[in-house]
């Protein structure tokens, strides 16, 4: 282990290089553009290839293209260059392109707030897209977690070959905090397969859930479409090929929930009261437990580190004999939509802020405390 003052843009960029990303393209977007500025400089250190591109979109097709050509890749932006990525990233899901996306986010709509916090995004992570297919969706609350958490999204997106986003906001992502690196991490490949070229069937999974994914330029020729596909990657409309797909696409995330499902839970048992909180809000809510634990009330708290899929069955376990659920986040009630969706509305209390500043553990404890 090695203690560096680091910077979450920079511990994401840092992780990303550790996890084997070769191949970064994005377009300079505050408060992401750390994370380009420091790959730009280290990834050709590595042998590695970093492109600035003309846009998002533009950003995201090259991504998924370097991902076929067997490269870890990945891009990092913000809100409004995650809405222009949405089309793609629907295409890498259909195609099942391992990739990672990263979104800094900052205050909006539109150019909004480019300088400040915002977790306004969480529900464009999940429905953005256009059709049914899971999402993983990851967010750090500390440096340490924003390292954490883009290793573990590159061995996700390789494992299951999706896209896998990295939700970190404008706080976390400028914060600067003395870490532990450690000397390795786990490096997860994708899977290949042992069948000659004239065997492969690029989306025959054999009774797995991931199909194994070969390079191109390695002698296995297959297509890649964004319309619904065979076995071999060519469009169809047949009923008995699409229905197996879907049902596939969403049991590969399905059923693997235990390993992909990260929170951490503090004094649920018993709680009368609930904080659930992610990224930067996460820190508030950690204060604000701790001054309501000391005036003796009794308060749990769930910090979400996978946000999608959502940790349904997790809160439905916290939060029995619970009477209040306390969900701050820095937009207007976004992922208090999925707390209610759970546990029910009534039992709900939000606490929001919209306009660019952090959330106090004041304002938390306030809730905390409301009769």
């Amino acid at each position: 282990m090695s203690v560096r003052l680091m910077q979450g843009n920079l511990a994401c960029a840092e992780a990303a290089l550790a996890a084997g990303c070769r191949f970064y393209a994005g377009y300079p977007i505050t408060p992401s553009s750390e994370i380009a500025e420091h790959l730009s400089r280290r990834l050709p250190e590595l042998g590695g290839v970093c492109i600035q591109m003309e846009d998002e979109i533009a950003s995201i097709a090259a991504v998924i293209g370097a991902s076929v050509g067997g490269l870890k890749a990945m891009t990092a932006t913000s809100g409004p260059g995650f809405s222009l990525m949405q089309e793609n990233i629907g295409y890498a899901a259909m195609a099942e392109i391992p990739c990672v996306v990263v979104d800094v986010q900052r205050t909006g709509p539109s150019t909004g707030l480019p300088t400040s916090p915002s977790q306004g995004d969480m529900m464009q992570a999940r429905w953005g897209t256009h059709g049914d297919h899971p999402i993983i969706a990851l967010s750090p609350s500390s440096v340490r977690e924003a390292f954490d958490l883009t290793v573990k999204a590159f061995a996700f997106s390789e494992l299951y070959r999706t896209p896998v986003l990295l939700m970190m906001d404008e706080v976390v992502g400028h914060m600067r905090e003395a870490i532990e690196l450690p000397a390795q991490v786990e490096v997860v490949e994708r899977p290949h397969t042992d069948v000659p070229p004239e065997w492969y069937y690029p989306y025959e999974a054999g009774g797995a859930d991931v199909p194994p994914l070969v390079p191109f330029g390695m002698g296995f020729r297959y297509h890649i479409t964004g319309l619904f596909h065979d076995r071999a990657g060519f469009p169809t409309e047949r009923i008995d090929e699409i229905d197996p797909w879907l049902k596939r696409v969403n049991a590969k995330i399905e059923r693997n929930l235990g390993r992909i499902l990260m929170y951490a839970l503090d004094g649920v048992e018993g709680a009368r009261t609930l904080v659930v909180a992610y990224g930067a809000t996460a820190r508030s809510a950690r204060h604000a437990v701790g001054m309501a634990r000391a005036r003796r009330h009794k308060v749990g708290f769930v910090k979400l580190l996978t946000v999608w899929p959502f940790p349904v069955e997790v809160l439905a376990e916290a939060a029995q004999g619970v009477r209040t659920v306390v969900v701050p986040e820095m937009n207007l009630g976004q992922i208090a939509l999925e707390v209610e969706r759970v546990v029910g509305r009534g039992r709900v209390r939000r606490v929001n802020r919209a306009d660019g500043q952090m959330i106090t553990p004041a304002e938390i404890l306030a809730a905390i405390e409301e009769h």
